[in-house]
């Protein structure tokens, strides 16, 4: 099939590069369309201040977790059947959580739209890579336009989120899904091709196995909080999802048909690649999730106010991602627009962590450094997944896919955990010691810009010595 896109690239690849940029899109606004709609369904379902967070973490676990099992059945049953699913799944997910009338049924709601976005991710990216793959200019341009409709998505669900929930209700964040799952699901038979099978099992040990060691990871960090990092909980689960997880690497070296055949990390950059996407979701995310929080927690904007806020920052990255990214790594390669990338992003959180005091002003203490955290993203992002499924065969792309999105998840689901875990540390040390409320939390904000941009400099240096030059 590569070969064929080669001498004869599909007439529809763009109308589908639009539907496929819509399910990223869709796919990353799940994931934070829901952050301001937090209070309304805190109050309106019973959730503790403590359970409230599942409402987040029961679709990014779960998605993350699933990634892997996703791009294998991509592999096995076709991407563009699998795009299909995951979008029904996703649908039936969002009626659940948009009609949830207890604790129990969002968090099942929850966890059903993050099993069908664990099959939507790696079909769409496979997709892309089958379509564009033999055009290699025409290649980054469509990642280019990837990654903008990730970095779009996110930014919408805080201001779709508060539009939404100021307007309408909290119902409504999850509901408006169905229309856009209903479309995608009849167009894509117009503009999809059928998509590479292959035969084989599905080894749902290991999908088991990965997923609960991720699951336990999560929630030994996010309880830490309240019973202590040193604490026999914490300890006792950390160990516990440590020994999931070299279960599931030895029952991938046993079997004769793995979830992940460990010979794929031996192509170039592809190791080195996701892990690279893996400290670029741990410290992005947290920039977006606690700027999001300064600028409603401390600066008091309205969830509408706070939405637009992040408007310039989605703009530059999409301008960038689109029209500039791609012939930057034409012209520099991936390694160095990785590290440069990085760095920025860095530099970016190391200035919200020291420039934003309780009574700052959105021109001079955040703009300046939104917009350079957004370049930083936009340089790393575009490279980081070219080289997380760099020389992968064509018949493992959906498994490469798979594993490149499993990665971001992973970053974005345990960077988030630990960050916040430092953030409320610092928050309630300041508390105990009779700081005033407003500016103990913003001490907690900055320890959590500091750590990341920590984890965005650690993503830097380990780029540079472990990234092969392309």
């Amino acid at each position: 099939m590569a070969t064929q896109n080669v001498s004869f690239p599909d007439p529809r690849r763009w109308k589908a590069l639009f539907l496929l940029a819509l399910a990223q899109f869709i796919v990353i606004m799940d994931t934070s369309i829901i952050g301001v709609a937090l209070p309304a369904i805190k109050e309106a379902l019973g959730y503790t201040q403590s359970s409230l967070q599942w409402v987040f973490n029961a679709y990014v676990v779960v998605f993350g977790g699933l990634l892997l099992l996703g791009g294998r059945l991509s592999d096995l049953f076709g991407q563009r059947r699998m795009f299909m699913l995951g979008f029904t799944i996703l649908s039936l997910g969002s009626l659940l959580a948009g009609l949830a009338w207890s604790e129990a049924s969002m968090n099942i709601g929850r966890a059903v739209q993050g099993l069908g976005s664990a099959f939507i991710a790696p079909a769409a990216l496979t997709i892309l890579m089958h379509l564009f793959g033999g055009q290699p200019k025409e290649l980054t341009k469509a990642l280019g336009v990837w990654g903008a409709s990730a970095a779009a998505g996110g930014t919408a669900g805080v201001f779709f989120g508060g539009v939404i929930t100021e307007w309408l209700s909290w119902n409504w964040v999850f509901l408006i899904n169905i229309p856009i799952g209903i479309f995608a699901i009849i167009f894509s038979k117009m503009v999809f091709p059928v998509g590479t099978r292959r035969k084989g099992s599905v080894d749902i040990a290991g999908a088991l196995a990965i997923t609960a060691s991720l699951i336990i990871a999560v929630y030994a960090i996010v309880s830490a909080e309240h019973v202590g990092w040193g604490s026999t909980q914490t300890i006792g689960l950390l160990i516990v999802a440590a020994i999931l997880l070299i279960v599931f690497l030895v029952m991938q070296s046993k079997k004769r048909e793995p979830l992940v055949p460990l010979h794929i990390f031996k192509a170039p950059n592809l190791l080195a690649g996701n892990i690279a996407l893996v400290l670029l979701a741990g410290s992005w995310i947290p920039l977006w999730f606690y700027l999001n929080l300064y600028l409603q927690q401390v600066l008091k904007f309205t969830a509408f106010a706070g939405g637009l806020a992040l408007v310039p920052m989605t703009v530059l990255i999409m301008i960038l991602m689109v029209g500039v990214t791609g012939r930057l790594v034409q012209r520099f390669g991936m390694k160095i627009n990785i590290i440069v990338g990085m760095l920025l992003l860095a530099v970016s959180l190391f200035l919200f962590a020291t420039t934003t005091p309780t009574d700052g002003d959105f021109v001079t203490n955040v703009l300046p450094a939104s917009l350079l955290g957004a370049l930083g993203m936009s340089l790393a992002y575009i490279p980081a997944t070219m080289a997380s499924m760099a020389g992968a065969k064509p018949e493992e792309t959906g498994l490469a896919s798979g594993i490149s999105n499993t990665s971001y998840q992973i970053g974005s689901a345990l960077g988030l955990a630990a960050i916040v875990a430092v953030a409320a540390t610092w928050t309630q040390s300041q508390s105990n010691q009779g700081v005033e409320q407003v500016i103990a939390l913003n001490i907690g904000f900055h320890a959590a810009f500091m750590g990341a941009a920590i984890i965005a400099l650690i993503g830097a240096i380990l780029s540079l010595l472990f990234l092969r030059k392309s």
